[in-house]
Parts: C-alpha cells; structure tokens; sequence
C-alpha cells in the first residue's frame, strides 16, 4: 500500500465517523426495547463475531437484559464477549442514544477483568434513568473509590465483526484491535504520526489512553475493504 491503512487520514476519518454532530442524532434514550435484541442466542452469536472463532468459541458471552447485562455462555479461556450498545461512547458523542448501535467486542481476561466492569456499571446506570451527569460522576467515584478497577497490564480487545454498527456514519468501519494504557499514552506509542499504524484516543472517562490497530480481515478471515482514500 502507498500508505498505511491506519495513518492520520483514517484517524481523521474514524473521528468524523463515530463523534460527527448529525441533524438526527438522538437527543435522548429510546424505548427500551430499541436496544434488546430478542433472541439470545442471536446476541450471543453476534457477540462471537467479534473476534476469531478460535478466540470467541471459547469465551464467557454477556448479554443485555432490561436490567443490564447478564452471563448467558460460559467460556474457558477467560475471554469475555458481549454486544457493546450506544452508550459505550462518551457522553459527549451525539450518538451516545443511538439505538441502532451494536459493536461486538471480546475482551482479553485482563480486559475482561478490569475494562468490562467499567461497560457493566454504565450500562446499569443507563438503564437505571440515569442522566450523563449523573452517570460521568458515579463511574468517576466508582475509579476513586477503587470499587472500579484499574486497568490491568496487558487490557485489550477484538473488534473485527462484519456485523458491527458503531454509528450511522461509521457503520461497519474497519476491523480492529484495541489496547487500553492508563493515563495519556499516546506519544511513548508512537500513536497519530504519519506512516504509524496505530491511533491513539484518551479517554478521559475511564482515565485511559485506547490505541486502535487496524487488521486486514474480518473475524471470518475474510478481507476488510481499505479505506478510501488509501
């Protein structure tokens, strides 16, 4: 390629896709029934495909209920997948209500262990009615308090579904791998430089920098399109 998938261009582009201000962005939750998906074995299923199936086969798999996530497989290697829903995104993003949102993602066990929780208690807060503020300040709390942890060493996860939605914009964007670092990171990575293959965002809210590595192929082992432009 004459430039790596992943430079700037692409940041610039995943920026434009997942926090572009849109004329119908949802201003506020929807039904809730918006956001389920009504037969568990098909979130379960969708949740697999977050990842390869030598990985996702075996992992423990969450699902969302009325009341917040709950266990429906259990794994053996300590890999946790689930179907990330809007509010994934910070509370800034205009599509933190969007209910067409499904993201597959599958944490590593250090991940899984210390990322997911933080997803877990959101989710509980959403669902809870809960506003955006209320909700930054509990999960703020929840990291003094230790009650959430900190991230773990080694923290990242897979997100290579064909199947995911990450916005209206975005839809299904490109596969890949994302690295959770403590504090703002994204200088000693090498991350936003030309010609470099990883993009770094801080995330101020789990107080984290997420480095996103593009991979050329979908969970399936199928080719993911490059991104226009490139």
């Amino acid at each position: 390629m004459h430039k790596t998938l992943f430079g700037i261009a692409t940041l610039c582009a995943l920026f434009a896709a997942l926090t572009e201000t849109h004329c119908q962005a949802q201003q506020a939750m929807a039904p809730l029934a918006q956001y389920l998906i009504s037969d568990r074995n098909s979130e379960i299923a969708l949740a697999r495909t977050a990842a390869p199936s030598s990985i996702s086969a075996a992992a423990d798999v969450m699902v969302l209920t009325p009341s917040g996530y709950v266990s429906a497989a259990k794994g053996t290697n300590g890999f946790l997948c689930m179907v990330e829903r809007s509010w994934g995104a910070d509370s800034v993003d205009p599509e933190f209500w969007n209910p067409r949102v499904r993201s597959p993602i599958c944490f590593n066990p250090p991940a899984a262990q210390t990322v997911a929780p933080f997803y877990v208690m959101k989710t509980r807060l959403v669902l809870a009615g809960k506003s955006k503020t209320d909700i930054d300040a509990a999960l703020a709390a929840a990291q003094d308090s230790k009650t959430l942890p900190a991230i773990a060493p080694g923290a990242m996860c897979y997100m290579m579904s064909k199947q995911q939605y990450l916005s209206d914009s975005g839809k299904s964007w490109h596969p890949h791998l994302m690295f959770f670092v403590p504090g703002d990171k994204a200088k000693t990575w090498g991350a936003n430089q030309p010609g470099s293959p990883i993009m770094g965002i801080v995330d101020a809210s789990k107080r984290s920098t997420l480095f996103l590595v593009g991979v050329g192929t979908w969970s399936d082992g199928t080719p993911a399109p490059q991104h226009p432009g490139h």
